[in-house]
């Protein structure tokens, strides 16, 4: 069955005074705070856009031509409006997810490029960048946050993680590397990563000498999985018992092999480059070894990125820097809910219509991603 769009129509009652006071003839009932003030478009209307945007990854040309064919003739400049203000609204619960998510014990971050036409002071066909924090617990302690920033510069890093003190996982780009120097902060490599340089020499030719290099390295890589397969579901001291007996040695002996071979390999080579991406992201690489909160990737925060890479294909650019600061709130909402194990959808519907008549703080984090999760909502 289509979807349907229907009018709602709302009687506020107005009533005659008999006091008699000029300034007192007439009284009407206040209308209900909207998510959008005297706007026509309902919560579940704006939910219903953004969720298909964000979460279905439809971009809003293709929204306007849906809803045209139900009758709902709709421009696509009024959606994008719609987007924009509703993400500003939901800027106090960015503000209450970003101080959670610097709680710590550990916080997953990298980037991803975003095209943004107009507010950067750059070309329209610069790049622009989106930062993606992600916290990692059970069920609705799970928080993802997108953060639009025009540059990749060290500073950006730097201001999302100030005040922070505890871990921080990254792959290996330079700009976090401000971070490393912060008393408080320590910076995590990314095994993934380096196994990504390794395996991208045995794409060139898989029985070539460099390839075969390349696959001993993989094959160290591929124990050091392994046994974290066997360990996901142990206790933190069981974890970190095993890392230390059967991890250990095998990460040891992939920098003994590395030390050795690095000195008569060809640097600009691309097993030079894998073996120099190894050796430079150590000890970084070494943490998860000492601390059982600590894993050895970031494919957390990638997953998450994915979802924004699926949709940036769809939707291809923003079209303004506000647009893409709205974009990212609302990534954040939605990616957020379905993490926990919410329907993005329901949670929308229901921040659209909470959100304007909350007057507090303890208003505002009632209606986080993890205290709807946990009031089973």
């Amino acid at each position: 069955m289509p979807a349907v769009i229907q009018v709602i129509r709302t009687i506020r009652p107005k009533y005659a005074c008999s006091c008699g006071f000029d300034d007192c003839k007439f009284h009407i009932a206040p209308p209900e705070p909207q998510a959008i003030p005297k706007g026509n478009a309902s919560a579940g209307f704006l939910a219903y856009i953004a969720t298909a945007k964000y979460a279905d990854h439809s971009p809003l040309y293709r929204q306007e031509e849906i809803l045209q064919r139900i009758g709902c003739d709709l421009p696509r400049t009024t959606l994008a409006s719609w987007m924009i203000r509703c993400g500003d609204l939901v800027t106090p619960l960015i503000n209450l997810m970003r101080d959670k998510i610097l709680e710590g014990p550990l916080v997953y971050c990298d980037e991803t490029p975003v095209e943004v036409h107009k507010g950067t002071g750059k070309k329209p066909t610069s790049k622009n960048y989106m930062w993606v924090q992600a916290k990692w617990g059970g069920i609705g302690d799970r928080i993802v946050l997108y953060n639009y920033d025009p540059t990749r510069q060290g500073s950006v890093a730097l201001k999302l993680f100030e005040g922070y003190q505890e871990y921080v996982q990254t792959d290996g780009y330079e700009g976090y590397s401000a971070l490393d120097k912060i008393d408080g902060i320590t910076l995590v490599g990314d095994w993934v990563h380096v196994r990504r340089k390794f395996h991208d020499v045995t794409k060139i030719s898989s029985k070539s000498e460099k390839a075969q290099l390349a696959n001993i390295a993989l094959n160290y890589i591929r124990d050091i999985y392994r046994i974290e397969s066997e360990i996901k579901e142990c206790s933190s001291e069981e974890v970190l018992r095993i890392r230390q007996a059967k991890t250990k040695p095998i990460v040891l002996a992939m920098k003994t092999w590395a030390d050795g071979l690095k000195e008569t390999t060809l640097p600009k080579s691309m097993i030079g480059k894998a073996l120099q991406y190894f050796v430079g992201q150590w000890p970084k690489l070494c943490y998860f070894l000492d601390d059982p909160i600590v894993g050895p990737d970031t494919n957390v925060v990638e997953n998450v990125i994915r979802s924004f890479a699926i949709g940036r294909k769809n939707w291809l650019f923003s079209d303004t820097a506000r647009g893409a600061e709205a974009s990212a709130n609302l990534f954040s909402l939605v990616i957020t809910a379905r993490e926990n194990d919410i329907n993005p959808y329901d949670y929308l519907k229901h921040i659209f219509t909470e959100i304007p008549k909350a007057e507090t703080l303890e208003d505002c984090e009632k209606l986080l991603p993890g205290n709807f999760a946990k009031a089973g909502q």
